[in-house]
């Protein structure tokens, strides 16, 4: 048996980096949880997307609608990379799709559940992201490229007085942005 006044062992240095070892275990977690429990996202807002278009949809004839970047369609991307770019998407979607002047164009119930639903996973994905800035060095940022892309979608948006045919090349746009989280998702299981 130990004296009363025998030092006791303490591990000083070791316990800052279990704290760091299990705060990225539960961060990996969380994120592989996100899309292993809910495979039905893309395939919930792509039908939501659907459901938000009028039906007396008119043919229209825009020209040069913004197209999503081939750069994001082929990227090796490692899973947190793809978290925070499916976060960047995701959150260019709602500010976009949540505009009043959708209200006047689409369905606004169908609205409503597509919005909830992106706030839904960008409330999740943002909780498995670490506070990491430097997820992406060097001069191919995706980041950068979807913050572009969007913009672009804004002036066409503007371009055209945010009319029902702008907005339905929009939501065609945003058809693609969920089809691509889709394959972002399978990057980050």
């Amino acid at each position: 048996m130990a004296a009363p006044n025998a030092p006791q062992p303490r591990l000083p240095h070791a316990a800052p980096a279990l704290l760091l070892l299990l705060t990225a275990l539960a961060t990996t977690l969380a994120c592989q949880q996100l899309w292993t429990h809910d495979d039905t996202f893309p395939g919930d807002a792509l039908r939501l997307l659907q459901d938000v278009a009028p039906s007396y949809a008119q043919p229209c004839h825009l020209q040069e609608p913004p197209f999503f970047p081939d750069t994001l369609l082929h990227s090796n991307l490692r899973p947190h990379q793809a978290a925070a770019t499916a976060l960047r998407i995701l959150q260019h979607l709602f500010h976009t799709l949540g505009t009043n002047s959708t209200r006047q164009h689409w369905h606004s119930q169908a609205r409503n559940d597509l919005l909830n639903k992106l706030q839904h996973y960008i409330h999740h994905l943002e909780q498995c992201l670490p506070d990491n800035a430097t997820l992406f060095k060097g001069p191919r940022n995706p980041l950068l490229t979807i913050n572009k892309y969007f913009r672009d979608i804004h002036l066409f948006l503007h371009a055209h007085n945010h009319s029902a045919c702008a907005w339905d090349h929009v939501r065609l746009e945003a058809r693609t942005s969920l089809q691509h989280l889709h394959n972002l998702t399978r990057t980050m299981r």
